[in-house]
């Protein structure tokens, strides 16, 4: 589709006219005049979700949108929905880092000890998790900003340092905000907070 695009004279490249195999640079300006790939554009549906606890990720059919990442069956919080494949591959490509925030409640009081071994990186199996910013909120309650998604990774930096994790809430994923969604809700995101998301993302 695209050799036809650029045979048709729908595609410029930093407001000329491109060539049918034409090399495109980091930073090259790429615009396409089409109606075929307007209308695929407005299609795209973004959501905002607040998984409740108690619920698999993958079971969740909003619209035509699918999950992007994980959450495990028993937290809650913040997920993003999507029929736009461009957000999958740079939400999931291990490259990119982007900040997930979360809140988390242990079954004890914390010990500074721990929150700093966050900070700096904790060694679980055979892979060590990336520094992360991690404030106390309460004796046993506290906010991690991760960068990095692996498999019930909060979980297992708690049960490293023998804590239990109680409740664990996803708040934020880059600059999209849970605030004002109860469990089973859901928003579209559009306008500037879109816009800010998708940028983010390299992707406007």
């Amino acid at each position: 589709m695209a050799d036809k695009l650029i045979a048709e004279g729908l595609v410029t490249v930093n407001g000329k006219r491109a060539l049918v195999g034409q090399k495109i640079n980091e930073g090259d300006k790429v615009e396409v005049d089409s109606p075929t790939v307007k209308k695929i554009a407005d299609q795209r549906i973004y959501l905002a979700y607040h998984k409740p606890t108690g619920i698999d990720t993958h079971s969740i059919k909003i619209r035509d949108t699918f999950p992007i990442g994980r959450l495990d069956k028993n937290s809650h919080g913040l997920i993003l929905l999507t029929n736009d494949g461009r957000v999958t591959d740079r939400m999931l490509n291990p490259k990119y880092e982007h900040e997930k925030e979360y809140t988390v409640t242990v079954d004890k009081k914390l010990r500074p000890g721990f929150l700093e071994h966050c900070r700096k990186g904790i060694t679980i199996d055979d892979y060590t998790t990336r520094p992360a910013k991690v404030s106390k909120l309460g004796e046993n309650k506290f906010k991690i900003i991760l960068t990095e998604g692996r498999h019930h990774q909060i979980r297992r930096m708690c049960d490293a340092f023998g804590y239990t994790v109680r409740d664990l809430k996803r708040e934020r994923i880059i600059n999209i905000k849970l605030t004002g969604l109860s469990q089973g809700q859901s928003h579209e995101l559009k306008g500037d907070e879109l816009n800010k998301f998708l940028k983010a993302l390299e992707l406007s």
